[in-house]
């Protein structure tokens, strides 16, 4: 599965950002104590809310497959860098959520299928960015 995402410039602000995901118009910014105009979400909260709603998202699915009353889902992401050199790595946390009448052994699982988000499994994975200049 292939994802793409248009960003470019808008005009007006030295870091803001138009962000176009299918028929989707977003903004991406800097706060202002950075430079930036804060008009939308920083590229970091950015990849925090991804996490996020792919981890609401996959639960919801799970809990909607196996007929369990699952109320309402959250999940807060933080993130942080760890380490120093070439030890440093990217942290995320995420506390989840989960009301509704479910036993020990569904929440078990229900935080087990957390990790199981493609976005999760994005972040964990080895990754390569490939980069090209177009003209």
């Amino acid at each position: 599965m292939g994802s793409k995402v248009i960003v470019k410039e808008r005009a007006g602000g030295i870091y803001t950002q138009d962000i176009l995901a299918r028929s989707h118009r977003l903004y991406a910014d800097e706060p202002e104590e950075l430079g930036g105009a804060d008009l939308g979400p920083s590229p970091f909260e950015y990849v925090l809310a991804g996490l996020g709603s792919c981890t609401t998202i996959t639960l919801r699915m799970y809990a909607g497959r196996k007929g369990w009353p699952v109320t309402h889902i959250g999940v807060d992401v933080a993130y942080k860098k760890s380490g120093f050199g070439t030890d440093m790595k990217s942290v995320f946390t995420r506390k989840i959520t989960i009301e509704g009448n479910l036993d020990a052994a569904q929440l078990k699982r229900m935080m087990a299928i957390a990790d199981k988000c493609p976005v999760h499994k994005m972040l964990e994975a080895e990754t390569e960015i490939r980069t090209e200049l177009v003209s």
